[in-house]
């Protein structure tokens, strides 16, 4: 079991505003979940991978993947009150679910 997460890099985040919007995601997804894909992912320690996309087209790519295998996601608006525009979209989380069945979205990217 694990989470990821899906960044866009030509926002060039600094760190703080990166995490911040990775935690966003994270629990959003975490919120959405099953209980017993939850319980089976605290037991395997909760991992999170944080993986990188070039910008928005790219992110739509992985959006419309993730979501025709009917995994849990989450979107991630920022609110626009530091470093981006309002409304700008900044990280995709995905799961937690089957490595296996996140890996069949995400093999091909790499970490943050």
């Amino acid at each position: 079991m694990k989470q990821v997460i899906l960044v866009r890099q030509d926002l060039k985040l600094p760190k703080g505003k990166l995490a911040t919007q990775c935690a966003h995601a994270a629990v959003s997804c975490v919120l959405k979940s099953d209980k017993k894909n939850i319980s089976k992912w605290v037991e395997e320690g909760m991992p999170k991978i944080i993986l990188k996309v070039k910008d928005f087209t790219e992110l739509k790519r992985y959006i419309l993947k993730a979501r025709s295998f009917s995994l849990v996601t989450s979107l991630i608006k920022d609110a626009g009150k530091t470093t981006v525009k309002p409304g700008t979209i900044t990280c995709f989380g995905i799961g937690p679910d089957e490595d296996e069945i996140i890996d069949k979205i995400t093999k091909e990217l790499k970490l943050i």
